[in-house]
């Protein structure tokens, strides 16, 4: 059998095996049993969510040799058509290459003939938003009133840039990004399929990689499956792909928490001679970081943290509060700006190695204005306390402590 890629393998073919759209699905499944099917549906949502996928399976639903039913029996002619790609009936458009009105007036004419041999003729867009204004003012007519065996699928990933025109003549469907865990759970179903051993780890790893899309989730598996021989670890996924270990990233930071910033520099140089690269491992510290500040705050979900808390270091989670932590993630998501524009990326990354192992020395905004005030308050001869309570606001003609002559409310002079 000739081989495909998980993601087509894995392809909804039915309503229930969406991920992670159980409104989407619902709504269309109960809108198709109850015969209120309209001419047109709007489908927005991130790449990769299942949005063509669904276009597919209202069609199949539309014109299944079955009936009109919530749930397409997948196996008559119109239904494997539909899933070939090969239904006269169902056309599916590239919106991306076919922007033109000459390409919507074509569809206009092609519409005044009834289906072949379905119920419905069913025109599927994808990447609608890249039709001119031209393209979409000509489709707005055929739309609002086409004839009744025809339905138009519009699918965007950027909704707002479809005309307001266009939005109000569909029924609008929204796809969300999907959990972690969902994408998790199919992964290992995907693996198992395959007759593949994969850690938990390695499979959160991916399914937060893949940032919601189930397309690129599997994409991703596909390519660490096609390099793990039989077994996939996240061991094997770091020093093949080039990640940092984890366990690499608490000792460098763990010595940062000590003010051992020899000891963090060194751990850095191993780290970029065992070839991981300045952009990677911002990233992956990036991320570290931003852990362990979700443990800090209580979080401890395994699905959003990346590893079981007790793998992270205690040193760190008790060594830098909160307000250390987010200077630390400003730092590093700092850095990553500046590389791009760095004269050399290694130095600029061992610059904030050494900030960050000074980092229990950093004076918050916060500390830094209850320090001045209490300065500017023992200057004037007024307690602090005192100070704070008799302060007046702007405006409310209330006498301010320190009088007229105090230095800290007489104007400036102007400068010459």
């Amino acid at each position: 059998m000739e081989y495909q890629v998980t993601a087509t393998r894995r392809r909804p073919q039915r309503f229930e095996d969406l991920l992670g759209q159980d409104f989407v699905a619902a709504t269309l499944q109960k809108s198709i049993e109850a015969g209120k099917i309209a001419h047109a549906y709007l489908f927005s949502g991130p790449r990769g969510c299942g949005k063509t996928s669904s276009a597919r399976i209202l069609a199949k639903a539309l014109n299944c040799e079955t009936g009109t039913v919530a749930t397409p029996c997948g196996v008559c002619t119109s239904c494997c058509e539909i899933t070939a790609g090969s239904s006269i009936d169902v056309i599916e458009i590239d919106g991306a290459s076919n922007t033109s009105v000459n390409d919507v007036r074509q569809i206009k004419d092609e519409i005044l003939f009834p289906p072949n041999t379905s119920r419905y003729k069913i025109y599927i867009i994808d990447e609608v938003h890249m039709l001119s204004t031209s393209a979409f003012n000509a489709l707005l007519k055929t739309i609002e009133e086409p004839p009744p065996y025809v339905i138009f699928i519009f699918a965007t990933t950027e909704l707002h840039k479809v005309p307001a025109t266009i939005k109000s003549r569909c029924q609008h469907f929204n796809f969300k990004l999907v959990d972690v865990e969902v994408l998790k759970q199919a992964l290992a179903e995907a693996a198992a399929e395959l007759h593949i051993e994969a850690d938990d780890e390695a499979l959160y790893w991916i399914a937060r990689e893949a940032t919601g899309s189930v397309r690129d989730c599997y994409t991703l598996f596909d390519q660490v499956a096609a390099f793990s021989d039989g077994h996939i670890t996240f061991e094997k996924i770091q020093r093949t792909l080039g990640l940092t270990g984890t366990d690499s990233i608490g000792a460098l930071l763990t010595a940062c928490v000590k003010k051992d910033a020899a000891a963090a520099l060194l751990t850095l140089d191993t780290i970029l001679q065992n070839g991981v690269s300045t952009e990677q491992f911002t990233v992956d510290c990036t991320n570290y970081i931003r852990s362990l500040l979700l443990i800090r705050q209580g979080i401890t979900k395994e699905a959003l943290i990346g590893q079981r808390v007790e793998r992270f270091p205690q040193e760190i989670l008790t060594g830098w509060d909160s307000q250390q932590l987010e200077r630390a993630l400003y730092l590093f998501l700092q850095l990553f700006r500046d590389l791009r524009f760095s004269l050399n990326p290694r130095y600029e990354l061992e610059l904030t190695v050494s900030r960050l192992a000074w980092l229990s020395d950093y004076v918050s905004p916060k500390e830094l204005k209850e320090a001045f005030d209490a300065a500017q308050a023992l200057l004037a001869g007024v307690p602090p306390a005192a100070q704070t309570a008799n302060r007046a606001l702007p405006g409310s003609g209330m006498p301010q402590k320190g009088g007229a002559d105090s230095p800290f409310l007489r104007p400036a002079a102007p400068l010459r």
